[in-house]
């Protein structure tokens, strides 16, 4: 099977990227809307008894890109490709991973049922909010992770004596990850979230910071509340410095406005996401998980380990 590559709109710089390292042109296809408002989507070359991967991450306009996504991967089914990987750098609705309130969805699982009926047959992506969201599919899920990056990144703080702080028991997992990779102890944030609003309440912190560089670690922020919640609970606690280390970076809302204003000094996060180039301040450093994303590619590809990636 030929290795073919094609890109949706949201994220069209991280395809060139992923091409770059894997040495190969993006497919082509054409896309756009009617006057109705209503997507189409063309692949422009033949796709037949091709290993096709279709790179699409969530970002607004959301509902947009998904259903653009599930046009594509249609029209590569009915075009004969032999095996469809949809690359989802960033997972649409991944936060709605479970039914904590009445008569809510679980959206994330409603997702997986869309991409398998469009025609997919894999599944590649990146530190997704819950891991239980690779048990929606009934098609093999290969979940990414951006800890060895960003840990490479932040092994400069090691001389800091930093403290790895995880937002929330959920995160304590990576927080160890974090602290075993760079050599630091672990703290603890307890806190509750207000209603469904984009903001929490941090109560406790379980753990010394004052005196000390801190390094929170997060997988996504979007409006910036709940971060912003996190880094002045930290600041009043004594911590001299907070580093935040992401994987996606969404950003939506007033997030660039809050972080600018804030006690931060530093956010790494990864590409997973676009960021327009004026958006970029300077407390935020975006590195890239193209080669990352391209490795993972070529090994499917071949029928590989993807599991070395991890190390």
């Amino acid at each position: 099977m030929e290795l073919k590559i094609f890109s949706g709109s949201a994220h069209p710089e991280l395809a060139v990227r992923i091409c770059r390292h894997l040495g190969t042109e993006e497919g082509r296809r054409e896309i756009f809307k009617f006057s109705n408002d209503c997507t189409f989507v063309k692949i422009l070359e033949s796709v037949r008894n091709d290993d096709v991967y279709v790179i699409q991450p969530s970002c607004a306009p959301v509902n947009d890109g998904l259903m653009e996504l599930l046009i594509m991967i249609d029209a590569l089914h009915r075009a004969s490709a032999a095996r469809i990987t949809a690359v989802l750098p960033y997972f649409p609705y991944a936060k709605s991973d479970k039914k904590d309130q009445p008569r809510i969805a679980i959206t994330a699982r409603l997702v997986a049922n869309l991409l398998e009926t469009a025609g997919i047959d894999r599944v590649l992506t990146m530190d997704l909010h819950a891991p239980q969201i690779m048990g929606f599919f009934s098609v093999p899920v290969d979940h990414l992770t951006s800890v060895p990056i960003l840990s490479a990144y932040y092994q400069k703080l090691k001389e800091k004596d930093v403290v790895v702080v995880a937002p929330d028991a959920g995160r304590a997992k990576l927080a160890r990850t974090y602290g075993k990779l760079i050599g630091a102890p672990i703290a603890l944030l307890d806190k509750q979230r207000v209603g469904n609003e984009e903001k929490v309440e941090v109560n406790h912190l379980v753990g010394e910071v004052k005196g000390r560089p801190v390094l929170l670690v997060e997988d996504e922020i979007a409006s910036g509340g709940t971060m912003m919640a996190e880094a002045e609970f930290l600041h009043n606690a004594g911590a001299t410095e907070i580093f935040v280390a992401c994987t996606h970076g969404v950003f939506s809302g007033k997030a660039i406005e809050r972080i600018a204003s804030s006690p931060i000094t530093e956010i790494a996060v990864t590409d997973t996401l676009p960021l327009a180039p004026e958006r970029r301040i300077e407390k935020i450093t975006v590195l890239s998980v193209a080669e990352l994303f391209a490795e993972a590619i070529t090994r499917i590809h071949k029928g590989q380990s993807v599991s070395v990636l991890f190390d």
